[in-house]
């Protein structure tokens, strides 16, 4: 049987082609019908919808396209997010977003570029994938208006979290340049700093003491912030139905609240996954083969996936081998990676993977991972 892949436009259908470069002072549109036909470019100024519809109408006419006719238009996921996309739909245009790192580019030494060359390539791609070639580049899921605004929470929190890190670390190095040691336990009374000794006996310098202060400040806020958000997701968690995904993830021992809304909020359920490849594909944990002629040699993994859920499954893996040491898959990871720390290390990858499919069949479908343990009511 041959597989067949159909185009979304018909031969004596008139269709406009519109493609975005888009800039932070102004926007590059490319136009056409079809192969063949030299593309028409125009300026505007960025954010300029008004204008956008003029240059449409102003293509409509130049290629003697009716009124009636679709208009399908792309551009390359950045900056501006995806209000553009919701504006053209809003519009009647039939839009879809592009991740800019599938375009295929020319290999040679040096290559021209420039924003109208940009927006000619990508109406010509975006031609060649209306008409059957799916391969031609990967399109961005857009996530719903709600949940986009939602996981601005979660990926608040982590960023709150890496800067706890670092300014942790920051006073840690401003101590060893004094040659002393201090743990994090010496760090909690107030003001601690003040009774910190040097290498020769002597109290920080006053300096390093104000440093060291202004660093407690920000810390205290910092950690203030995390709180208020910790329990906005308490609270989110604590009005979820059992049987909603939310619900379900943080019925599983080892799944807290943070991570159930990490998953959640970064595509779990929303992305509407089909299939295990899908969700391997947006972890970054697939395998990357390379092989031509003779030669054949395993990439490892292609870490092109979402930056986020990859840490964030690495840890829940982590927690679930201690977690649910009766479960199937702590099982399997214990018998084929459970000997030798590097093994360990690197078994646990494919751990998350499986576990990153597992719970997202619990979180859609309701089927339990073999053996998990739920928590206590």
């Amino acid at each position: 049987m041959i597989a067949m892949t159909r185009s979304e436009v018909s031969v004596n259908e008139a269709v406009l082609f519109v493609a975005f470069e888009l800039g932070k002072k102004t926007w590059k549109l490319a136009a056409t019908t079809g192969l063949g036909v030299a593309p028409w470019l125009r300026t505007v100024a960025s954010g300029d919808l008004g204008a956008v519809a003029a240059v449409i109408t102003a293509a409509r006419a130049r290629f003697a396209v009716p009124e009636t006719a679709r208009v399908l238009s792309c551009y390359e996921a950045g900056r501006d997010g995806f209000w553009i996309h919701r504006a053209l739909g809003a519009r009647g245009i039939e839009n879809r977003v592009v991740d800019s790192s599938s375009i295929e580019v020319n290999r040679r030494h040096r290559r021209a570029k420039s924003d109208r060359l940009d927006a000619r390539k990508l109406v010509l791609l975006l031609v060649r994938v209306c008409c059957g070639d799916r391969h031609a580049w990967r399109e961005v899921r857009v996530p719903p208006a709600a949940v986009e605004a939602a996981r601005h929470r979660s990926r608040e929190r982590t960023a709150l979290t890496q800067e706890q890190t670092r300014l942790r670390n920051q006073i840690g190095s401003w101590l060893a340049t004094a040659g002393c040691v201090v743990s994090r336990r010496r760090r909690q009374p107030p003001q601690w700093w003040t009774t910190v000794r040097d290498w020769a006996g002597e109290p920080l310098p006053a300096p390093v003491q104000a440093r060291i202060a202004r660093a407690e400040m920000r810390l205290a806020l910092v950690a203030e912030q995390v709180a208020l958000i910790d329990a906005a997701q308490a609270e989110t968690t604590a009005a979820a139905a059992p049987t909603s995904p939310h619900g379900r993830l943080v019925q599983l021992k080892g799944i807290a609240t943070t991570s159930a809304s990490v998953l959640i909020d970064e595509g779990l359920v929303w992305r509407a996954f089909q299939n295990r490849r899908q969700l391997g594909g947006l972890l970054g944990f697939a395998p990357v083969k390379y092989e031509s002629g003779e030669l054949s040699r395993d990439q490892g993994i292609s870490r092109a996936g979402n930056d986020r859920l990859p840490s964030t499954m690495v840890q829940l893996a982590w927690g679930w081998v201690h977690w649910q040491p009766a479960s199937a898959l702590t099982q399997w990871y214990l018998a084929r990676f459970g000997t030798g720390k590097r093994t360990r290390k690197v078994g646990i990858v494919a751990l998350a993977r499986k576990l990153f499919i597992a719970l997202w069949r619990w979180a859609t479908a309701g089927v339990l991972p073999m053996g998990a343990i739920l928590r206590r009511a």
